[in-house]
């Protein structure tokens, strides 16, 4: 302890620092266990119990022993954990109580008050006992009493912190013991020791990080105290818990950053913002960089030298931890990362220093993780690294571009000099590198050197990323990659190499929809073909680009002009043509037909108008449109007749067109929709927005490669179809946007026609539609003349007037004046001629041309129909009455047929069932003037009615009753039948029985509802009942009797109505009876409100409405009664002439013991109640029932059965 102090080397932060352990005492006996403690102490693993609810580890404690000095004590302020010496121990083997008063105890007493007075409390006392000792001296005291002296005299109350090595040097079980129990007690001790100074140590590095709104707070010292607790972790070999701290950081900063770029910045982050002066990449290769961390630490680094610092930490771990691949996610974050942090905090960075950093920082990191992993395991884990080979790649183009090696001419002085300053801002090789062939720093020194080198360097960079995005599948990226490459070729003026990498792009980004992709690649390849003389390929893809909305206007004038150019320019040549798809130059958006079915007669005259939209930025002159018809005969087409045509083609005559897909086969309507949502992040401590943007939840489904297919920049290989059919139309000019032109053909041959290829020419340069698609077709038919004759009706009646259409279809024959129709008479069918019967002319379209008056003549075997003009192709139509003449009655038999024909006749026999009318066929022979033979028709009459009689017999009296029968779906009203006596036998006298049918007048219909809440009726609730009485026709004579009343109005009527129950079901409760005043119109309503009482349970019929005509007493004194006293007394009297008339509607009186009430009024005058005859009044309540249920207090259930 009293060696003069020698001066300490700075401490190298390493893997090998271990926490330092101070030993006092006797040296010489400490330096003899040494190996074996040293040895022993971190076989056994200790489970370590961290605050805050961490999780437990176990960890193997290794420690640093060191001669205990009061230098190494900590000082106030000094939060460096790695030189804090964490236990203090001082060993002695004094075995003598003399020694022990004269030297030990003393110097136990100044070790101790050296710790006190720095506040250290982590020190332990080994005693070492040795047999050797004990027999050279004879008096000296047992082990026990100089342990117990030093824990009465040190260890009051912590006699724990005295312990005992037995025979350190022995190998006995008793050494061993005296071994394992030192042991777990150091192990204890130094890992009590750790978890209370660590966690003195966060609690400070917290509350130090909690100051950072403060002033004067700085970012350098808090990360110099937390890489402290990161290196901690490291020495214990809690890789994990390390990298956490230095995540920490690296998010704290990045946060500052972007608070800085929102106007938030903090005072520190101005010494980050100097201007870069050294661009030479990560330090990768040795555990810490010291000459970074130095910069930190004097608060002189700039922000790439502290990203540098703090990834290649972040790195060290990742790679203990076995994590290589995670260093190379990291590092392409990082990269980019810092390109826009530099941004955000505005530091001067000369061109080119950054890609310089970042093409040496990719290469450092592939080739570190190059260094610790097999060839298996980074051939397996491409997909990983090939970031930062695609990286490396685009700055090393940059670099290239920006030091002239790319251009043709080679790099000019001012290239020359800034190739120079770049390559000084590297430094020089670092000396870990030095002695390393393809060290990133020999690269790029090359790489800049001249242009064969950098053609090299680049072209192996392009070609091994292509290579490993292609072995991963990411194609898109190798695309992207050979347009990078195609653009290098372009520059260095080989087209022949670039083509090949442009198709490939544009072939995938037409498979998969990409839009914009498609327009830059094309703009390449139109460069790349005009360069090689392509001039066909050239013009497809400058049409293409012409109609692409993508470019600005100026581009798309630009390459339109370029087609019509070449055009202009190939007039002397008129041999050569060039055929072009269509879609890019135009596009066929509907076509209308007229006439609009498409049907047209031979020698007609058919149009076609289309609607082309110009996809060309400026007005095109076009010397011909033309539509290549394909003309051909069905072998079934004798079935295209006019009619046949017409009823299989559209009516609209409008085609439209979709809208062509094919620029993008896989087109982005298959695609499922993007699902966007907002993404916001708050700041955890006052929870403000401090960051907004939109996600895409739903791209893994967005950017799903597609299968390639054929590029539609390969040669169309369109040709033009040659035919004698072509619709032409010459000298369009097409405007952009939609252009209407209209063909026009006079149909020849009859036939289906069909538009097969649509063409317009400008100059030699043809753009083909080569299939117009969905299928379009007119047709020219040939119809011979045809008459057609049809009942207006579904079926005619004999007996009847009835109309039958007469259609003749003129076809190629025209009708001139003088053409008649020549109808054969039938005597049992006639043909009734009136004066206004007219014949109307239509067109093929059915479109009405003319009319005129029918010329009718008859005569005794012929009626001759005059025809009006009409020319070919059109139709006449007119309309004619005839009328079957029913035939005299069969003789025999007790029934007879209406118009039966004779027998004679040349006519089908009558045929008749039980359950059809009878029907019979008159044949009518029709001769036309356009055809040599006669046209026989066949009109079938029904017999509209069946008549049955019955001869009935009573004693010297004849009935006979006449049944007729209607067999048709009209209504008839048969009048004045009689039956007469055809003989005029003067002993015979026909008397008619029948009676006048009664009209209904009044509709009747009674509802109950159950009580209020209630959804059933109850046995012994009360019940509404509601009666409606409707009038339903107006005055009528029956009406006019001494019950109608005049009103200025109308005319009323008094009506009585009574409720009856005459099954006992039910008690009328309150008026059953009462007199209305009705009044005579349709529809005209009387309601009536009662309560009623179900009395049983089931399903009961409702009680009887009665409705009698009320014929009140003209006398005077009459009217001085009150009448609805005469009707509550029952007291009226009611006229039975019609009761045997009558049946269940008979009236009578609701009481039949009224004589003391009737004697009371004996004399007077009384009102009379009359009933109506039967069918004036309808019941519709007749026959319900309603449902009664018991009522729930019932003990005894009757229950009525109907």
């Amino acid at each position: 302890m009293d060696a003069p102090e020698e001066p300490q080397p700075p401490v190298v932060y390493t893997m090998e620092n271990k926490p330092i352990v101070t030993c006092a005492g006797d040296q010489n006996l400490f330096t003899s266990v040494y190996p074996t403690l040293s040895q022993q102490l971190p076989r056994e693993p200790m489970e370590w119990r961290r605050s805050y609810g961490r999780a437990p580890k176990m960890i193997h404690l290794e420690s640093n022993f060191v001669q205990f000095k009061e230098e190494l004590l900590p000082k106030e302020g000094n939060k460096a954990l790695l030189t804090f010496p964490f236990l203090h121990i001082y060993w002695t083997e004094c075995c003598d109580t003399e020694v022990y008063k004269a030297t030990v105890k003393d110097d136990l007493t100044k070790w101790q008050n050296v710790l006190k007075a720095h506040s250290s409390v982590d020190w332990l006392i080994v005693v070492v006992e040795n047999d050797a000792k004990k027999k050279n001296k004879t008096n000296i005291l047992p082990r026990t009493s100089i342990v117990d002296k030093i824990r009465n005299d040190f260890c009051n109350k912590q006699s724990d912190r005295c312990v005992v090595l037995s025979d350190p040097l022995k190998d006995s079980s008793r050494t061993q013991e005296s071994w394992n129990a030192f042991l777990t007690k150091l192990r204890t001790l130094l890992l009590m020791s750790f978890t209370k100074n660590l966690g003195k140590f966060e609690d400070d590095m917290r509350t130090l990080r909690e100051k950072r709104t403060e002033p004067g707070w700085s970012f350098c010292e808090y990360f110099m105290v937390q890489e402290e607790l990161a290196f901690v972790f490291e020495m214990l070999q809690q890789f994990e818990d390390a990298l956490v701290q230095y995540d920490e950081l690296d998010a704290l900063f990045s946060q500052y950053v972007v608070n800085f770029g929102a106007g938030d910045g903090a005072n520190w982050l101005t010494f980050f913002c100097q201007p870069v002066k050294s661009w030479n990449g990560l330090v990768l290769r040795k555990p810490i960089d010291m000459e970074k961390r130095e910069l930190i630490q004097r608060q002189e680094a700039t922000l790439l030298d502290l990203r540098s610092y703090l990834f290649s930490r972040q790195c060290t771990l990742l790679l203990f931890l076995q994590r290589p691949w995670e260093v190379a996610q990291r590092a392409l974050e990082l990269l980019h990362s810092c390109v826009q942090e530099l941004k955000l905090l505005e530091v001067s960075v000369p061109p080119g220093a950054l890609d310089c950093w970042v093409f040496l920082s990719c290469l450092e990191v592939l080739q570190r993780i190059e260094g610790c992993c097999d060839r298996a395991q980074i051939d397996s884990n491409i997909a990983h690294m090939v970031g930062l080979w695609s990286y490396a790649m685009e700055k090393l183009k940059s670099l290239g571009y920006l030091c002239g090696l790319v251009s043709e001419k080679g790099p000019n002085s001012e290239d020359l000099n800034r190739t120079v300053d770049l390559l000084a801002g590297l430094g020089a090789e670092r000396p870990e590198t030095a002695n390393t062939a393809q060290s990133p720093y020999k690269k790029l020194q090359e790489a800049l050197s001249s242009v064969e080198a950098f053609e090299k360097h680049y072209l192996d960079l392009s070609h091994a990323t292509i290579e490993m995005y292609t072995s991963i599948g990411r194609i898109r990226s190798a695309k992207l990659v050979g347009k990078d490459l195609a653009e290098f070729y372009m520059r260095k003026r080989s087209p022949q190499k670039a083509e090949m990498y442009l198709q490939g792009a544009l072939k995938n980004y037409l498979a998969e929809g990409w839009a914009l992709p498609v327009t830059h690649t094309r703009k390449q390849l139109a460069e790349c073909q005009k360069h090689l003389g392509q001039m066909e390929n050239y013009l497809q893809t400058s049409s293409l680009l012409a109609s692409d909305h993508h470019l600005t206007e100026e581009e798309r004038k630009y390459f339109c002009q370029e087609i019509l150019s070449y055009a202009s320019q190939q007039e002397d040549n008129p041999g050569h043509k060039v055929v072009l798809p269509m879609h890019s130059f135009a596009r066929l958006k509907d076509l209308h037909f007229d006439p609009p079915n498409a049907v047209v007669h031979a020698g007609g005259v058919l149009t076609v108008e289309i609607t082309v939209c110009s996809q060309m930025p400026i007005p095109v002159h076009v010397d011909q449109i033309a539509v290549n018809v394909h003309f051909s005969i069905e072998k079934n087409n004798y079935r295209k007749t006019a009619e046949w045509l017409t009823k299989h083609k559209t009516s609209n005559g409008i085609i439209t067109f979709p809208a062509e897909a094919s620029l993008f086969p896989a087109s982005q309507n298959s695609l499922p929709a993007l699902e966007l949502s907002e993404m916001l992040e708050r700041s955890p401590s006052d929870n403000s927005l401090h960051t907004t943007g939109i996600i895409c939840r739903n791209v893994h489904m967005l950017l799903r490669r597609q299968e390639s297919v054929s590029s539609l920049e390969a040669p169309s290989g369109l040709a033009l179809e040659d035919g004698a059919h072509v619709l032409k139309c010459s000298s369009v000019t097409l405007q952009p946007g939609a252009n209407k032109i209209e063909f026009r053909t006079q149909a020849k041959e009859p036939g289906t026609y069909t538009l097969r290829q649509l063409r317009a020419s400008v100059g030699p340069v043809w753009f083909v539609l080569a299939h117009i698609h969905p299928i379009v077709q007119y047709d020219v038919y040939s119809q011979e003349p045809q008459l057609h004759v049809e009942p207006l009706a579904d079926s005619l009646l004999a007996g009847i007037p009835q109309k039958v259409k007469f259609t003749v279809t003129t076809g190629h024959y025209a009708v001139k004046n003088g053409d008649s129709l020549q109808l054969s008479n039938v005597e049992a069918m006639l043909i009734l001629c009136q004066a206004e019967n007219r014949a109307v002319v239509y067109s093929n379209s059915r479109e009405e041309c003319s009319s005129a008056l029918l010329r009718i003549q008859s005569s005794d075997k012929v009626t001759s129909i005059g025809l009006p003009a009409a020319p070919a192709y059109h139709v006449i139509e007119f309309e004619l009455e005839v009328l079957s003449l029913p035939s005299a009655p069969a003789s025999g038999g007790d029934t007879s047929i209406l118009g039966t024909p004779e027998p004679h006749r040349k006519q089908k026999d009558m045929q008749r069932t039980d359950h059809s009318m009878v029907t019979t066929d008159h044949k009518v022979s029709i001769d036309c003037p356009w055809s040599i033979y006669s046209t026989v028709i066949a009109l079938t009459f029904s017999v509209p009615f069946r008549t049955t009689h019955t001869l009935l017999s009573a004693g010297t009296r004849k009935y006979v009753q006449v049944r007729v029968q209607n067999l048709s779906e009209l209504d008839f009203e048969l009048s004045d039948s009689k039956l007469e006596d055809m003989g005029h036998a003067a002993d015979l006298r026909l008397t008619p029985l029948n009676t006048q049918s009664q009209q209904t007048l009044y509709s009747v219909r009674a509802e109950i509802l159950p009580a209020a809440g209630a959804e059933y009726c109850r046995t012994g609730s009360l019940c509404s009942l509601e009666v409606s009485i409707t009038r339903l026709a107006d005055l009528l004579d029956v009406d006019k009797d001494e019950a109608l009343v005049e009103s200025e109005e109308y005319f009323s009527t008094k009506l009585m109505y009574e409720v009856v129950d005459n099954s006992s079901n039910w008690a009328v409760c309150g008026k059953s009876c009462g007199v209305i005043s009705m009044p005579v119109a349709a529809q005209a309503t009387h309601r009536v409100h009662m309560e009623v009482m179900p009395l049983f349970a089931g399903y009961l019929p409702l009680p009887d409405v009665r409705l009698f005509k009320y014929l009140p007493h003209h006398s005077a004194h009459a009217s001085q009664l009150d009448a609805d006293s005469w009707i509550e007394n029952d007291s009226l009297s009611v006229d039975k002439h019609l009761d045997d008339q009558l049946d269940c509607s008979s009236v009578r009186s609701r009481g039949s013991t009224h004589s003391a009430s009737s004697s009371e009024h004996k004399g007077l005058p009384m009102p009379r109640l009359q009933a109506l005859p039967a069918g004036q009044v309808f019941n519709s309540s007749t026959g319900m029932q309603i449902l009664v249920i018991p009522s729930q207090d019932d003990h005894v259930l009757e229950v009525s059965v109907t």
